[in-house]
């Protein structure tokens, strides 16, 4: 292209349409605005979003609230019976012998109740331990109705004691082997615990015919 091209009055510009801005009372703008929407839109879109799925409330406690509920004089407990727990039946009737060295210092009836809370934390344990490397809330032995099913598909259900250590700072041992945390262990028939580092020995036993 030469310099006389540009100033040559014969070269014609294109000319741009006006932009026709909608106005509710001129038809043709809201037809044009339909257009281009519809050109807009992409494909498979709806023409409203759908409604949020509505929540339900959740009244259960949490945070502090949770832990005010499971206080015992103004201490959180760690610990919280499961549905299956339940009292041993009269005739299974459950002792803790507690030995230091050879005496016998100690016999707890535990067929009384369905928990005992071993710890240091008197306010709120059911079976005191006062060794310093015990912790507060130390472990828990615990009766639990179970029901297991046998070869031939018959189902038996018992009161049978389990042990669980609550993450305690020196753990919690069964016949001389120290049990996981916060798993529960079923205990036998003339079982030996000791609790953290105390040389006690803490034997469970079921009187003859139980």
């Amino acid at each position: 292209m030469t310099a006389t091209d540009i100033d040559d009055p014969t070269v014609v510009t294109p000319s741009v349409p006006p932009l026709h801005l909608h106005h509710p009372a001129d038809p043709a703008a809201k037809d044009q605005n339909s257009s281009f929407k519809a050109i807009s839109k992409p494909p498979g879109a709806s023409a409203s979003p759908p409604p949020p799925t509505k929540q339900t409330p959740n009244f259960a406690p949490t945070g502090v609230l949770a832990a005010e509920t499971n206080t015992v004089s103004g201490v959180v407990l760690k610990y919280n019976e499961p549905p299956e727990a339940r009292k041993p039946p009269a005739k299974d009737a459950w002792r803790l012998y507690v030995f230091k060295g050879a005496d016998l210092v100690e016999t707890v009836e535990l067929a009384s109740r369905s928990c005992w809370l071993v710890g240091r934390e008197r306010m709120v344990v059911d079976f005191p331990v006062d060794h310093p490397s015990c912790s507060k809330q130390h472990a828990v032995v615990q009766f639990r109705f179970v029901t297991k099913t046998n070869e031939f598909g018959e189902k038996d259900g018992r009161v049978k004691p389990y042990l669980i250590d609550l993450e305690s700072a020196n753990g919690t041992s069964v016949n001389g082997e120290q049990i996981p945390p916060t798993r529960y262990v079923e205990l036998k028939d003339k079982d030996m615990i000791q609790f953290g580092l105390s040389t006690r020995e803490y034997v469970l036993m079921l009187p003859p015919g139980g």
